[in-house]
């Protein structure tokens, strides 16, 4: 988890997973959005891939990014479980709402 909230803490690689949440981008198309060197850049996925946030896909020439929100999720819901906060898992809440197996 700590792995995670490393990779949230900065502000670049925050506005990359939002981003990757209106879908897949490639690496330059990423890239084009922030005024910071291609080597930072680098850098910044290779954080988000440590973390596990996002999926890397070569596609020819280039690397395609996915987010992974489940495991976003996961860690965020963990993380206020260990404060005492009684959150619901999303399924849990879907299934509850009829969302699930419809």
């Amino acid at each position: 988890m700590s792995q995670v909230f490393r990779a949230l803490s900065d502000p670049t690689r925050r506005r990359v997973l939002q981003l990757l949440r209106q879908g897949p981008m490639s690496a330059g198309e990423l890239s084009d959005q922030f005024d910071v060197s291609k080597p930072t850049m680098s850098a910044h996925f290779a954080v988000l891939k440590e973390a596990d946030l996002v999926h890397a896909e070569k596609a020819g020439k280039s690397v395609i990014y996915h987010l992974k929100l489940s495991v976003l999720e996961e860690a965020l819901l963990g993380f206020a479980q260990s404060f005492g906060i009684g959150v619901e898992a999303p399924d849990q809440h879907r299934e509850k709402a009829g969302w699930i197996g419809n």
